[in-house]
């Protein structure tokens, strides 16, 4: 049986999670960069645990203003510090919980960075392998974070989005682009479906992308995130696909 992650963003004081999270199969956890603290990481921790979704962390820039989504003139070294101290925040609330972090997976303008740049995808791979190098990388299909964690031994979740507009390069639209973001229901349920069933996006002018996808992402910062999370669980099930996250037993 066809098998996809389903991931959301959570744990950033801004959605629903608890009506999101049983819907998931695995959840990346702000880490008090771009947002979240240690009461929110506990509580998303658990609402994780209590509902058998894996957990991951979402490491991102520390500039709240901008919620991380605003690049950082930041070299490969301060990378590294920046994702091995926000690893370590959210894993030592994860020990006292009795629980084990899945993966890791950049957030926002870190996350777009580490898509082209190779040193940035470098920096957050060498930060990754020297805390645990059992965590999955989560990054953009077909990206530079890919083909870094790849090279350096680590499994690897290539992610494509439910309802993120993509140009012919297979990056994401910057979010000031026309498109960028999909307010519709039904278009990202269409979207989500042909990237799970086919791993092909169609886009505006027709030209069809051809994007691994291991995990299916929705971002729970949206004010409509629930319902859309409902949509999407119950498209991706009616395709008969099995909804796992990608370090679940087959």
């Amino acid at each position: 049986m066809r098998h996809i992650d389903f991931n959301c963003d959570l744990g950033e004081g801004c959605g629903d999670d608890a009506a999101i999270i049983p819907l998931l199969s695995s959840a990346s956890i702000a880490c008090g960069g771009h947002a979240g603290d240690d009461a929110t990481m506990r509580a998303t921790l658990r609402l994780c645990r209590d509902h058998g979704v894996a957990a991951g962390a979402h490491p991102g820039f520390v500039d709240r203003e901008h919620f991380g989504r605003r690049e950082l003139d930041a070299g490969p070294g301060q990378v590294m510090l920046l994702v091995t101290a926000q690893l370590r925040r959210l894993t030592r609330i994860a020990d006292e919980e009795g629980m084990r972090l899945a993966h890791v997976k950049p957030h926002g303008a870190l996350y777009n960075m580490a898509a082209r740049d190779r040193a940035i995808a470098d920096a957050i791979v060498e930060a990754v392998a020297g805390f645990d190098p059992d965590l999955i990388i989560y990054g953009l299909s077909g990206s530079a974070l890919t083909d870094a964690a790849g090279a350096n031994g680590l499994r690897v979740a290539h992610e494509v989005f439910a309802e993120r507009g993509y140009g012919p390069d297979g990056r994401l639209l910057p979010r000031t682009a026309p498109g960028a973001v999909l307010d519709s229901i039904e278009a990202a349920v269409a979207q989500a479906c042909a990237l799970a069933r086919n791993g092909t996006l169609t886009l505006p002018d027709g030209e069809v992308l051809e994007l691994q996808a291991d995990t299916l992402c929705l971002h729970g910062d949206r004010a409509d995130a629930a319902g859309f999370a409902r949509a999407l669980r119950a498209a991706l099930e009616a395709e008969g696909l099995d909804i796992r996250s990608p370090g679940a037993p087959a």
